[in-house]
């Protein structure tokens, strides 16, 4: 189904009172995280929030207007629905695409038969390469399919790996999420069966790379810029998001600022080898603080499996001193996810494959249909902004 078809589809279930589409504005962020917090989203703060545009790398390249997203505003002027729309960039080879990432897509109950409009306006846009669905949940994954999108090639998005770091704290919030009302008195005999679990498969991490040096850094210097210069050299086969230093600054600036995401590196003969960034995702509606693996870059790909193992294990002792209930790993390569298996993870399914994309130009579809051109991860489209 196309775009267009989709949105005639929708204009059949109209009420009698349809409610108007509109380019979102600034002074609309009261009722749209208002909205968010109503269906239990994760929102942010009114300027992490206008942070996404205002400060956006790729907003100041773009010539051609490009909206902040959509807005179904009712006739009494209250916000009955919203989808953010988020420009990034992207190299594939020697060319540069726009990249367009679908942000909170929420819509009132009462008018659900008008969400698909907000998708549709979504998908109509002529200037965007390549259209990013990277927090697909089992709500808005029927959407994905009338809007033909495709699912990622590469990488497990539809399962996670992970390590308890604080068996009490996890084991209350699975409580919580269950609504039992004894959370935190019946998470102590589970969180014992944890440790005593943890503890007979093993040791997590074997200290195997105890040789490589891993360093915590406060911000994204002036190493960053040449690493990328290096990067998108060496991986230029790859649909590579842009990583340059304004890039990356702007994208972890408020977690950076706030202290929820961790930047970890390794140097080499010739500069930084390679580069971890781990962010804080909790669920804060159950008391879950977790922390997930936004991005792993290498240039060293012989080391790669090491300097992988030494960031991970420098992650998972600093979520065990700072009391972080878990550390999560979604939607690795099948190579790094052999290389975390061995350090004995938990794993969970998701009720949803999460990654989807669309490519405007059919021959750009065609040439990431191939699983050769995908390093996919937590980085791209929303997943960690």
């Amino acid at each position: 189904m196309s775009a267009n078809s989709a949105a005639r589809g929708v204009f059949l279930a109209r009420s009698s009172k349809p409610p108007k589409l509109r380019e979102v504005r600034f002074e609309d962020y009261s009722q749209i995280a208002a909205l968010a917090l109503k269906y239990e989203l994760e929102g942010e703060e009114c300027a992490a929030w206008m942070h996404l545009w205002t400060e956006n790398p790729t907003l100041r390249e773009i010539k051609d207007k490009f909206p902040m997203g959509w807005v179904l505003e009712t006739a009494d002027g209250n916000i009955a629905g919203y989808l953010g729309n988020i420009p990034l960039s992207y190299e594939f080879g020697d060319k540069e695409l726009l990249a367009a990432a679908t942000r909170s897509w929420v819509v009132e109950s009462a008018y659900r038969a008008y969400s698909l409009l907000l998708l549709a306006t979504y998908y109509q846009q002529t200037n965007v390469d390549l259209f990013l669905a990277t927090s697909v949940n089992s709500q808005s994954a029927v959407a994905s399919d009338v809007f033909q999108n495709v699912q990622v090639p590469v990488g497990a998005w539809d399962r996670t790996l992970f390590w308890i770091t604080h068996p009490q704290g996890f084991s209350e919030s699975l409580f919580r999420k269950r609504g039992w009302r004894l959370a935190r008195p019946l998470s102590y005999p589970v969180a014992a069966a944890i440790s005593v679990r943890d503890q007979f498969r093993g040791s997590r991490f074997r200290s195997a790379e105890s040789e490589v040096r891993v360093l915590p850094c406060a911000s994204f210097d002036e190493r960053f810029e040449a690493f990328w210069t290096a990067l998108k050299k060496k991986k230029s086969r790859i649909l590579l998001g842009v990583r340059s230093r304004e890039t990356l600054e702007w994208h972890f600036k408020f977690p950076l600022r706030d202290n929820s995401a961790w930047i970890y590196t390794i140097e080499g003969d010739a500069g930084l080898a390679a580069y971890a960034v781990f962010l804080r995702q909790d669920r804060r509606q159950v008391g879950l603080r977790r922390v997930c693996l936004a991005d792993f870059q290498c240039l060293e790909q012989e080391r790669a499996p090491a300097f992988f193992m030494a960031m991970l294990e420098t992650a998972f002792e600093r979520c065990r001193q700072e009391s972080i209930h878990m550390l999560e790993l979604i939607g690795l390569t099948p190579s790094l996810e052999e290389i975390a298996g061995r350090a004995s993870p938990h794993r969970r399914q998701l009720a949803s494959w999460m990654y989807f994309y669309k490519a405007r130009d059919r021959v750009l579809g065609e040439r990431l249909t191939s699983p050769e051109v995908w390093e996919p991860s937590l980085f791209d489209g929303d997943s960690s902004l």
